[in-house]
């Protein structure tokens, strides 16, 4: 039997192996950050670290204004510790603000409805939140003290849905630089028209346009609802005091509202 017509029964060697590719450094973009099991957004301990360093540019700046805050209150003779709690527990520099302003020309009862009439905002977003918060009614009520306005803008993820973990890493870090910026304020004393000089008082106006322009970059949805606003306050504070005029333009909220009926039905 001649060798050509032998059947060749040796195996077929096996296929050299692929090599590996090395893993690709931590921030790589394609490297993406571990999941959730079962799903693919970014496990709670990352969405937590990008909550703080997005918060950390806006402590910075609440740090500025915050020493602002403590000067005026000197000025005004509150003391060296009532500042501080304020700050450490109302944690709002436009309520603040008006609070300081309205005890400076009225009584303390004005005082505090001027404060709370700017805070209550938080009651629509606070509701707005509360399906993405966990827990009885008591934890739920202590994880809605992270709602502040820029931590809440930064976690919506549009559809009213939120990034619970992004929204405590961002107000974690707004917190410390708010409280720490009033007491040196209070300890230093310095001139209490600071804000002005160093154009301090834009800060929060800023911050609220920031916030908005993010918003309808989300979302084209928000466009009727802010223009709405924007027009009813123009309005409204020709004839109204600030405040009832700001609480007034929030019901161009309902046009959102009335849109997302008109889109279910």
């Amino acid at each position: 039997m001649s060798d050509s017509s032998r059947t060749d029964a040796s195996p077929t060697p096996p296929a050299a192996p692929t090599p590996r590719k090395p893993d690709p450094p931590p921030g790589d973009p394609s490297n993406p950050a571990p999941s959730d099991p079962g799903s693919g957004a970014p496990a709670p301990r990352t969405r937590f670290r990008a909550g703080l360093r997005i918060g950390a540019g806006f402590g910075a700046a609440s740090f500025l204004l915050a020493l602002s805050f403590g000067a005026v209150t000197q000025a005004q003779g509150w003391g060296v510790v009532v500042p501080i709690v304020c700050s450490a527990v109302v944690f709002s520099g436009s309520a603040q603000f008006a609070l300081v302003a309205t005890l400076s020309t009225g009584g303390l009862g004005s005082a505090v409805a001027a404060a709370a009439m700017i805070n209550s905002r938080f009651l629509p977003m606070g509701v707005a939140v509360a399906g993405d918060l966990r827990g009885g009614r008591l934890r739920r009520a202590f994880e809605g003290q992270a709602v502040v306005d820029a931590s809440w803008a930064a976690a919506h993820l549009g559809g009213g849905r939120f990034d619970r973990s992004l929204l405590f890493g961002a107000t974690l870090a707004q917190w410390p630089p708010w409280v720490a910026g009033t007491a040196l304020g209070v300890v230093l004393a310095p001139d209490a028209g600071l804000q002005h000089t160093l154009g301090l008082d834009v800060l929060t106006p800023a911050l609220f346009a920031a916030l908005l322009l993010d918003e309808l970059r989300k979302d084209r949805a928000n466009r009727l609802p802010a223009l709405a606003g924007a027009l009813l306050a123009a309005v409204l504070i020709a004839f109204l005091p600030t405040g009832l005029a700001l609480i007034g333009s929030g019901l161009a909220a309902l046009t959102g509202l009335w849109r997302r009926k008109g889109a279910r039905a």
